[in-house]
């Protein structure tokens, strides 16, 4: 009798631990999975920034300015590459600076005045088999933008590329533009050019959730 009770008692102890020991272990991997999906990098539009760099004369001359607003919602993802893929954007052309008040009234008159769709540049940041491209709509053309991209410290994020305006139907309003800054826009050889490929460079900061 004495030994049957001792079994018993026995078998009661070893379920016991072996219960014990599954509940930690599922505790163990509800905390993990967590940890894995969490939010990691969000970018904002008050730390984005757009710059642009033209280039006229034969000696190719370059002329710098930025675009002073870009409009976009806050985007995130666990990783850079998903708080950068698929984030739209838009740029209001009336944001146009190059801190010389008369050259700016003239791209924004002559040059963007003589597209269609004037007021705001629309685009979408994407990545596809390790690379990022930037689809660009302007002059109601849409066309894709390769871009150059560079992540600091899994923070700073540089995206450069380079925008042929004829890609986009926009050597008409390059013409104007060139029109209009006929004189300004000769070299030392006495002609006038202004080049249709644009530079194009965006920085940013991803930030913590």
């Amino acid at each position: 009798m004495k030994s049957t009770k001792f079994l018993s008692l026995f078998v009661i102890l070893t379920l016991g631990l072996t219960s014990c020991k599954q509940e930690k272990k599922v505790d163990k991997t509800e905390p993990i999975e967590t940890v894995d999906n969490a939010v990691k990098y969000i970018i904002k539009p008050n730390g984005t920034s757009v710059k642009w760099t033209a280039y006229k004369t034969t000696e190719k001359l370059p002329v710098g300015g930025e675009f002073a607003t870009l409009n976009f919602d806050a985007k995130e993802g666990s990783t850079p590459q998903e708080a950068l893929n698929n984030l739209e954007f838009a740029i209001p052309v009336s944001n146009l600076l190059t801190k010389d008040e008369s050259r700016d009234l003239k791209i924004k008159t002559s040059f963007f005045g003589a597209m269609l769709d004037t007021e705001i540049i629309k685009g979408k940041i994407k990545y596809i088999d390790d690379a990022y491209v930037a689809t660009i709509t302007m002059n109601g053309v849409t066309e894709d933008l390769p871009l150059e991209v560079s992540i600091t410290d899994e923070r700073r994020v540089s995206l450069k590329g380079t925008m042929h305006l004829k890609d986009w139907d926009a050597l008409g309003a390059l013409e104007a533009l060139n029109k209009v800054c006929f004189d300004l826009h000769k070299g030392a050889d006495g002609v006038s050019k202004t080049w249709e490929d644009v530079a194009i460079e965006v920085n940013t900061y991803l930030r913590d959730k």
